[in-house]
């Protein structure tokens, strides 16, 4: 049975992120799985304060059988709905169960409606995005879940073979029934029999997915992509942060979080 993971901190973007991914389960007939991961609290001088531990915890339990039971409402019980509460570093302690659990994909918030919330949990999501093994999708505020009629892919045309994963391409645009739309950023004037051969080369693995190609033209990389997939209105935007020479750019320090905390579409890092 296929298992959605979804990481939650209560907070709203982390709520909306659950809400979308309680639909896409519905959608895909898939189980779902909440994961709350807090960390003990430390006093000055280095000590937990077991008192003050115990009422997180209690908290915890509270907020995610409230949430559980809100979900319980949404989906009209179609699914199951399952919850993990782990206490340490996030990304550790979040990494362990989705090792374990071996998801179909993993949805996080990506932005907040507060500071703080951009800070904390925007972070954690920028961290996945980058390290963690399984597909994961990132969900803006306000994103929510109806149906994935337009994949997006960011492509420089550069070792296709090598970077782009044709199999679960392939898998996940007939699993939502979707178009498929390669994003090609360059000059589309200026010759380049590279890219020309390139693209043979990628029209050959997936050809048969029937894919529509485009061209941009921006200085500034995720600006010009993120611009095309709002404009086009692309359901889910597909990078390869790990493979992709043109992702690298986009992975690099800052570029990250512009790309994954401003995107208005959701956003998905594909892995090895």
């Amino acid at each position: 049975m296929k298992t959605i993971i979804v990481a939650t901190d209560f907070s709203s973007a982390a709520t909306n992120a659950v809400m979308y991914a309680t639909d896409m389960a519905v959608s895909l007939h898939a189980d779902l799985l909440l994961v709350h991961v807090w960390k003990l609290p430390v006093s000055y001088d280095g000590m937990v304060t077991p008192v003050l531990a115990d009422d997180l915890m209690e908290d915890a339990k509270k907020n995610m059988k409230a949430l559980e039971q809100q979900l319980a409402h949404h989906s009209k019980r179609k699914i199951n709905i399952d919850s993990k509460i782990a206490v340490g570093d996030f990304f550790v302690e979040f990494e362990k169960i989705c090792n374990t659990i071996k998801p179909h994909v993993v949805v996080m918030g990506s932005q907040g409606t507060t500071a703080a919330e951009r800070a904390v949990f925007g972070s954690h999501t920028v961290h996945a995005m980058k390290n963690i093994d399984w597909p994961l999708i990132t969900v803006p505020a306000g994103a929510t879940f109806s149906a994935i009629k337009k994949i997006g892919l960011a492509c420089d045309f550069k070792k296709v073979q090598d970077v782009v994963p044709a199999d679960e391409l392939r898998t996940l645009v007939k699993e939502f029934g979707a178009s498929l739309h390669i994003i090609n950023t360059g000059k589309k004037e200026a010759f380049d029999p590279g890219i020309v051969f390139q693209s043979k080369v990628l029209q050959d693995m997936i050809g048969d997915l029937k894919p529509d190609y485009h061209f941009i033209e921006n200085e500034n990389l995720d600006e010009g992509i993120m611009n095309f997939a709002e404009k086009n209105q692309i359901d889910l935007l597909i990078v390869l942060p790990r493979r992709h020479s043109l992702l690298d750019k986009l992975i690099h320090k800052s570029h990250t979080k512009q790309f994954v905390l401003h995107s208005h579409v959701p956003v998905l890092a594909l892995h090895e």
